[in-house]
């Protein structure tokens, strides 16, 4: 491997670092945020075969499955919002909801949390 390429790959190894740092403390900051609204935490960072659900919460009979999404602007947060992003999260869920049958006759929801720099997050209940 040459200089140039050490370097490339331990720049694209810092970089993803940065964002796992980041994507880790706006989960934090959401988690925080919400809890101070009412919200009893089920499950941070659920890991599934079918992918990965950031926070799993339960206010009032009601089960959300939530996005965290950290940028640097709300539309860039909305922006990051995708089919794929909306399906992976729907059938993570359902997993989970097979392996916690007790929840099965709550209310769900599939929701975003939009944190960004200085700014109070955003919850958006059912954008997902």
């Amino acid at each position: 491997m040459s200089r140039g390429d050490e370097q490339s790959s331990r720049g694209s190894s810092l970089q993803r670092q940065q964002r796992y740092r980041r994507g880790l403390s706006a989960e934090v900051i959401a988690a925080g945020y919400l809890m101070l609204r009412g919200h009893l935490i089920l499950a941070r960072r659920y890991k599934t075969p079918l992918g990965e659900i950031d926070l799993i919460c339960l206010k009032r009979g009601r089960v959300a499955f939530i996005e965290v999404k950290s940028r640097n602007t709300r539309d860039a947060c909305e922006a990051s919002i995708t089919p794929r992003l909306r399906q992976r999260v729907r059938r993570a869920a359902d997993l989970w909801l097979a392996r916690h049958p007790r929840y099965h006759q709550h209310q769900l929801g599939f929701d975003v949390v939009f944190v960004t720099p200085w700014r109070v997050p955003v919850h958006i209940a059912n954008a997902l």
